[in-house]
């Protein structure tokens, strides 16, 4: 049996702190004791883990003394103020803000594809951006067996990818109310728009899931482009795929190579409407894979869509899957 290890949560009262918390209760995480923290105004806060009851702490110098695993969730502000403290107390470090995704003496795991990219690097680990967890995926499997020359991503990211305000924006404005978090009414649109615009007209998002699909792939020069679009649905991204892989390959193998790829369910039958969808993905572990065909205006090229929990797979498990590989 796996020994009992002292965990802290950062961000706990999150969208991905509380799911963070649900999650290791569900995989029965060998937790010895937990603290659990957030910002000013959530101190004092109670939540439940595993029937009992935990107050939430504000951060403060010493706070991860005897600490084995920090899971950070607050932020990259947070996460750039904290981190090394945390490291420096002698704890493993996971973090899910952007802080740390870009330093290359930090992995960057997702842990059905590089878990050993974790030796030989600093206790800091990043998890990646939701969007590029449940792409980077399929795109291992078909790259492990046939190669790859491109791969270019749409995704169509929910709204609680922004967090509580996202999820409120879209209820509030559903109810007739403006706006008070996305620059239009999200209940009514689609926004091509998440983070800033940097100069060559890419904003945040799209510049770290080009970064990071090659990070996580060990593929430095792989030419990756990707457009991302917040659109009006509570939960779950959805990301439509273009690659090119270097090998003539066929749709069942393609296939195949998806079935056998731990953390994915297929779901491609079009002739009885079956694909992803985001109310399938609602709730689950797996990334949905589906619309499987090829690509007719590239030789050799295939399309497919994804379907993900961005709550789940594309942070808290992903999050959780980590520390697991730090205690086996």
């Amino acid at each position: 049996m796996c020994k009992e290890r002292s965990l802290a949560v950062v961000g706990a009262t999150g969208l991905v702190g509380r799911t963070i918390l649900k999650i290791l209760e569900e995989r029965d995480f060998p937790v010895k004791n937990i603290r659990l923290f957030a910002s000013d105004k959530s101190a004092g806060k109670e939540l439940l883990f595993r029937k009992k009851t935990v107050t939430v702490e504000k951060l403060c110098d010493g706070c991860f003394e005897n600490c084995d695993i920090a899971i950070f969730s607050a932020g990259a502000s947070v996460s750039a103020a904290w981190a090394e403290k945390a490291e420096k107390a002698g704890a493993y470090v996971i973090d899910n803000s952007s802080a740390w995704r870009r330093r290359d003496d930090c992995a960057l795991v997702v842990p059905e594809i590089n878990a050993a990219a974790i030796r030989g690097k600093r206790r800091i680990i990043a998890n990646p951006n939701c969007g590029t967890v449940q792409v980077v995926l399929p795109i291992f499997a078909i790259e492990r067996e046939y190669g790859l020359k491109r791969a270019s991503f749409v995704t169509f990211q929910a709204v609680s990818g922004s967090g509580k305000r996202g999820l409120d924006d879209l209820l509030a404005t559903r109810n007739g109310e403006k706006p008070s978090f996305y620059p239009v009414d999200i209940s009514k649109t689609c926004l091509p728009k998440i983070g800033g615009f940097s100069t060559d007209g890419y904003t945040e998002e799209e510049l770290k899931m080009i970064y990071e699909t090659r990070k996580i792939l060990s593929l430095p020069s792989l030419p990756v482009s990707a457009t991302c679009v917040r659109v009006p649905v509570k939960n779950c991204h959805a990301v439509a795929a273009s690659v090119v892989p270097e090998k003539p390959f066929t749709l069942s193998g393609i296939r195949n190579a998806l079935k056998r790829q731990s953390g994915i369910k297929l779901l491609d039958d079009v002739g009885r409407d079956v694909f992803p969808t985001s109310a399938a993905a609602d709730g689950k572990d797996e990334v949905f894979v589906g619309r499987i065909r090829r690509d007719l205006a590239c030789d050799n090229g295939l399309l497919f869509y994804c379907v993900a929990d961005n709550l789940r797979k594309g942070a808290a498990l992903n999050a959780v899957q980590i520390a697991e590989t730090l205690i086996w």
